[in-house]
């Protein structure tokens, strides 16, 4: 614990200009005479800090000193201090400002070198699920049982009790994955569709198993694989398309339409994010999917004629 102190004070040190010795107390939750010990094996450690008496004194290191950055360029030290930005604002993982603190004290001196303009990142996704990635964030590190309620694309919704393993961004989508003990297998879950979320305070030992693992998973139990689709978009939406869809998904039709190819895992979320583009979209194939959207569309004129 004492080395991860004098390692994250030493950061501290070299991110700032001057900290005192009652402002490294107080963040580390440690006696005055320890952070005196500490700056005093620091400066054994060949680490040269200065102190300061008076009202604004403090702890600094030499001006002259500069950490090693050979191994890790300028922009490469920027970028992992983006991301790890980016991942407190969706976390709220308060413990991530020590990490922060020592990957910027690599680039504090050097920012006036680069252009961060365009290195802004925010991860952080609307205020719902937001609140349980914290909670979710907190379970995975504790290895905490969650408790849910969880609705399904269909609208039925089901008590789950899941050991978490892990959350993903996908497509402006945030997911957890983990081992649902009412399915006895691993599962992924949206978090726009969990409600009453709850960390209970049973742990668990966290099984040998991957997100690698959830494809197979399905495999052997029989779910379907992905349904192919061919599509071709009206000009009038394509930056649309282009949000919604991957580059090498899409090629450009001779009349100005775009041809998408793409996969959606079940019938029914293709039929409805289909319906969303209205008289912009044509379904080509597979057939039988063809036939399943115009009775659907058949079935809503029915309702206004």
């Amino acid at each position: 614990m004492r080395l991860d102190r004098l390692f994250s004070i030493t950061m501290m040190l070299l991110n700032r200009k001057r900290i005192s010795a009652a402002d490294l107390a107080a963040r580390f939750e440690v006696s005055l005479r320890t952070i005196y010990r500490d700056m005093e094996t620091i400066n054994r450690a060949g680490i040269p800090v200065v102190s300061f008496s008076g009202s604004d004194g403090g702890y600094e290191i030499m001006q002259s000193y500069r950490l090693e950055r050979q191994y890790l360029s300028l922009e490469d030290l920027y970028s992992i201090y983006s991301a790890l930005r980016g991942m407190q604002s969706a976390t709220g993982d308060t413990g991530m400002a020590e990490l922060l603190d020592r990957v910027g004290a690599l680039i504090s001196d050097k920012l006036h070198d680069l252009d961060t303009s365009g290195m802004l990142l925010d991860l952080a996704p609307a205020a719902g699920p937001k609140e349980h990635l914290h909670m979710l964030h907190l379970a995975i590190k504790e290895n905490r049982l969650i408790a849910l309620d969880y609705m399904d694309i269909h609208g039925a919704e089901t008590q789950r009790l899941v050991e978490p393993m892990g959350l993903y961004l996908k497509s402006d989508v945030w997911y957890l994955w983990g081992y649902c003990r009412v399915r006895s297998a691993l599962r992924v879950f949206r978090l726009s569709r969990m409600n009453h979320v709850r960390i209970m305070s049973e742990t668990f030992s966290r099984r040998g198993l991957s997100i690698e693992d959830i494809d197979a998973d399905r495999a052997r139990s029989g779910t379907p694989p992905c349904i192919r689709v061919r599509l071709r978009f009206q000009a009038a939406v394509k930056t649309r398309v282009k949000d919604e869809f991957l580059p090498d998904q899409l090629k450009s039709g001779p009349d100005g339409t775009i041809l998408a190819d793409a996969c959606y895992y079940t019938k029914e979320s293709a039929i409805r994010h289909l319906m969303s583009y209205g008289v912009n979209v044509t379904l080509l194939a597979p057939p039988e999917l063809v036939d399943d959207f115009r009775r659907q569309i058949a079935e809503i004129a029915k309702m206004y004629s």
